[in-house]
């Protein structure tokens, strides 16, 4: 059947779309990785910004999604001073212990 009778047949109505459809395996849906109730956002960034991001995910074995979650939460734990640390913090405070300033 080639694509134009394949419209034909789609659009004529008929239970061969529905027959298909009982026929199928059922798919479970992937277990979500949170019980936390999440928003989908879309965002766009530069191909090579998106690249940088996807090795650091790629490194630390996790997806793109959860490691731009995780530093969207470090940032704003960075707003509100609650107890997350950010980890240009940590490098600061490293780097004052490693060259002290002279008092």
């Amino acid at each position: 059947m080639d694509r134009h009778d394949a419209i034909k047949q789609f659009h004529g109505g008929g239970d061969r779309i529905a027959d298909l459809i009982d026929e199928s395996q059922a798919v479970g849906l992937p277990a979500p990785d949170t019980e936390t109730p999440m928003v989908s956002r879309s965002v766009r960034l530069p191909l090579e910004t998106y690249e940088r991001v996807r090795a650091a995910a790629d490194a630390r074995g996790i997806g793109v999604t959860t490691l731009m979650r995780q530093w969207i939460e470090a940032g704003l734990a960075d707003l509100d001073d609650s107890p997350t640390v950010s980890l240009a913090d940590v490098r600061r405070a490293i780097a004052s212990l490693a060259h002290p300033s002279a008092a």
